[in-house]
């Protein structure tokens, strides 16, 4: 038999976990944006020496796990003179994770723009900024979008993974209230629920995003 009562006096400590848990996951968006769009560029038409150390970052976050990557960050950190808090740890863990794949994103969006329309802009006397912003960027964003909300996405559910670092959010909450009440069906049922309520939204925002982008790409063809 189902009982939410166990809820009533513990919906505070929930809802903290779940608006920690909605702050981290927007930071580690921004950071791995932050992170990814600039080394995208780099990847898709910097020099060798730097695309090889783009790369390298790419490939080393990429290939490990996440939960490795902040074992190393938190629990690791302190003996090569870096110490963080387990917050600060988790959104820069989160957004250099998600980082790579939004590099690998931007990167694969420059690249499939065609040259003949950057050869085509030069010819009509566009300068290097100007093709970016009015040829490149409003493309690559359509052939980027996708992706990048699934990257928001997969980056929302590894918040779960913070709780193993003591980050209080929702599923570190929930684990808790588990120990409490020695009841798992309901605390594990309403996480579920709370994560997929935010997955559908993000999705629904994604498409949206999508319609107006490539909106806008027609209307300033």
């Amino acid at each position: 038999m189902i009982d939410f009562s166990i809820f009533t006096d513990a919906w505070p400590s929930l809802l903290s976990g779940f608006l920690l848990t909605v702050e981290i996951w927007l930071a580690g968006c921004v950071l791995a944006m932050a992170v990814g769009a600039p080394l995208g560029f780099l990847l898709a038409a910097g020099r060798r020496p730097t695309k090889a150390l783009v790369r390298a970052y790419v490939e080393f976050f990429r290939g490990t796990p996440l939960l490795v990557q902040l074992f190393v960050l938190y629990y690791a950190g302190p003996s090569i003179g870096i110490t963080l808090d387990a917050l600060p740890a988790g959104i820069i863990g989160l957004g250099l994770y998600g980082g790579a794949y939004c590099t690998e994103i931007v990167c694969a969006g420059l690249e499939a723009i065609p040259p003949g329309q950057i050869g085509a802009a030069r010819a009509f006397g566009y300068s290097r900024s100007q093709t970016l912003r009015h040829i490149v960027v409003p493309q690559m964003l359509v052939l980027v979008l996708p992706p990048l909300v699934n990257i928001a996405i997969f980056v929302l559910k590894d918040t779960a993974i913070l709780s193993i670092i003591t980050v209080p959010e929702l599923t570190f909450q929930v684990t808790g209230l588990t120990l409490d009440t020695f009841a798992f069906v309901e605390p594990y049922l309403a996480l579920s629920v709370g994560y997929w309520v935010l997955v559908e939204l993000t999705a629904s925002l994604g498409r949206r995003a999508e319609i107006r982008a490539a909106r806008y790409l027609e209307t300033s063809a």
